[in-house]
């Protein structure tokens, strides 16, 4: 199936990040994305290094099978402990485990995660700068 925005027009410089990443998170939009995140205690959001995502993940016993060499899971590790850390996810191990489940979902999309943040900054009117994500 085709997707139902295919046909949309596109912000200037979307369509070189598109050609550059598809729809997932190169290292600048993950920056620039968690920079934007606040916690409840209005605390800013600092992006994990993959490296370091990787590291936890595995530790936890975690492994992706989609978004293999891209930042989403590193994107979602930061929205979710953002969002739901000490709450309804308790811990690291839980918060991994989330991130699996979150990017591996079955009948889910493998660009999920940069969906949702496109949807809501339009919601939001958050301009993202297209070009420097690249």
């Amino acid at each position: 199936m085709e997707r139902l925005d295919y046909y949309d027009i596109l912000p200037k410089g979307m369509d070189a990040y598109l050609a550059s990443h598809g729809r997932h998170f190169s290292k600048a939009m993950l920056d620039w994305a968690v920079s934007m995140m606040k916690d409840r205690s209005g605390n800013t959001g600092v992006a994990l290094d993959k490296k370091r995502f990787d590291e936890l993940m595995k530790a936890y016993g975690q492994k992706l099978e989609r978004t293999q060499g891209y930042y989403d899971g590193p994107y979602v590790w930061a929205m979710a402990k953002s969002d739901y850390f000490g709450r309804s996810i308790i811990d690291e191990q839980r918060l991994a485990m989330y991130v699996k489940d979150y990017i591996d979902d079955i009948d889910g999309n493998e660009t999920r995660a940069f969906d949702e943040f496109y949807i809501n900054c339009i919601a939001k009117g958050v301009d993202i700068p297209w070009e420097d994500m690249i």
